[in-house]
């Protein structure tokens, strides 16, 4: 097997430079080379074992096409298997993959992905019987019944600082969508009555 230099091989990967190298070229590099600074120094002397009984970990099968990051040589031994990107969705976060994870344009796709995941279940809801209800899954009727806005008053609660903007990003996709739902079809009766 050839040896692959990655952290998920049960050995320990050898520095690239040498330290020296690397304390001339970083300043602050090796300030906890002092074992005695260090909790995990024991466990990291020569002949300990370590536990892994494997050299490298038996792979997952992959049964459709991963997102994997540039960062990486190889998918991870394990991953998530639950959620496997489809639709519009999907498309946006398989492309996110082309950025490397340390450029906020990765992230910001991914989340963009999240947002039109969101909206392409609340949309294939109403194909069914029971479709989302903003009302009741907002929790916005427990604000009146359970004390909500008293609660908010003369505490020193995290969220006050942005609770105004929540009505906006919770409540007004929804008001957009209704008012669009509602121009269309006051479009449609018009056209009918012309006609």
């Amino acid at each position: 097997m050839v040896e692959i230099p990655t952290p998920y091989t049960a050995g320990k990967l050898a520095l690239k430079e040498s330290a020296e190298d690397l304390r001339a070229r970083i300043p602050g590099w090796g300030a906890d080379l002092d074992p005695m600074d260090r909790p995990s120094y024991p466990r990291e002397q020569p002949g300990i074992e370590t536990g892994a009984h494997w050299d490298f970990p038996e792979r997952q099968e992959a049964k459709w096409p991963r997102e994997r990051s540039i960062e990486h040589a190889f998918m991870t031994p394990v991953f998530g298997t639950s959620t496997p990107p489809r639709g519009a969705s999907g498309a946006i976060r398989k492309y996110a993959y082309k950025y490397s994870e340390g450029r906020a344009t990765h992230w910001l796709l991914l989340i963009a992905a999240d947002r039109v995941d969101a909206w392409e279940h609340h949309l294939s809801s109403f194909a069914t019987l029971r479709p989302d209800n903003p009302v009741t899954e907002t929790g916005v009727l427990s604000e009146l019944s359970r004390r909500g806005i008293s609660s908010r008053f003369g505490k020193k609660r995290a969220d006050l600082s942005h609770q105004w903007i929540d009505p906006v990003i919770v409540g007004a996709p929804w008001a957009l969508a209704a008012g669009g739902v509602a121009a269309a079809t006051l479009k449609t009766l018009r056209k009918r009555r012309v006609a």
